[in-house]
């Protein structure tokens, strides 16, 4: 059965396992989620779970989001998702997920958002070369040749070129959760994931394990 949640990025750190390696985690609060719709096939066409995530105050949601939730009979919550899941079974409206969903040895998939980095060159949006760096040269960071003058006459579309770098949704998959800590509510996940300390995260069962 698959399963979801919305998390929060605490961090990275390190951890031993039983032969001593070290292994690099990313610390995720998980939850505490509350299912706030069930969608069906019956109703909707496809068999979904949204959950709510961190609590705020009613008047910071705006008019259908508040209908949303009174009709849930729930406070207003901050962040919303929509996991697709196979099987909702057992599952309701106004259960609470915790970090317990999932267990060491899970392989997940985490979604974020990428740190944003603002305008940048090409050598470090794309990762380009340089040009000489002497005083003759009159090359150094530039995105290179434009194409032949009158054959085809324009820039090709995809061009590498200086631009908007970061603030993107990335997907990394089959991640292994090394670690659950019930307690304080987090799970430990090996290697990194996108985003900012902060940043809010999709957890999910992995699509490929």
């Amino acid at each position: 059965m698959k399963k979801a949640i919305i998390g929060k990025k605490v961090g990275m750190t390190q951890i031993f396992d039983e032969k001593g390696k070290v292994i690099p985690v990313t610390v995720i609060e998980a939850g505490p989620c509350t299912i706030a719709q069930i969608k069906t096939v019956e109703t909707d066409g496809y068999n979904a779970v949204q959950l709510g995530y961190g609590d705020v105050k009613e008047s910071k949601v705006n008019k259908p989001e508040a209908g949303h939730f009174k009709k849930a009979k729930l406070t207003p919550k901050k962040h919303l998702r929509e996991f697709k899941l196979d099987s909702i079974e057992g599952l309701k409206v106004g259960d609470e997920l915790k970090a317990d969903v999932f267990a060491a040895g899970d392989k997940v998939d985490v979604q974020g958002t990428t740190k944003g980095k603002g305008f940048q060159g090409v050598i470090k949006r794309h990762g380009q070369s340089r040009g000489p760096m002497g005083h003759g040269s009159m090359y150094h960071r530039r995105p290179g040749s434009m194409g032949p003058t009158s054959t085809p006459g324009r820039v090709f579309k995809g061009k590498k070129l200086p631009g908007h770098m970061g603030t993107e949704t990335v997907t990394i998959q089959n991640l292994d959760v090394v670690r659950v800590d019930l307690d304080k509510n987090v799970i430990l996940v090996k290697g990194s994931v996108p985003g900012v300390k902060g940043a809010i995260l999709k957890i999910k069962s992995s699509v490929k394990a």
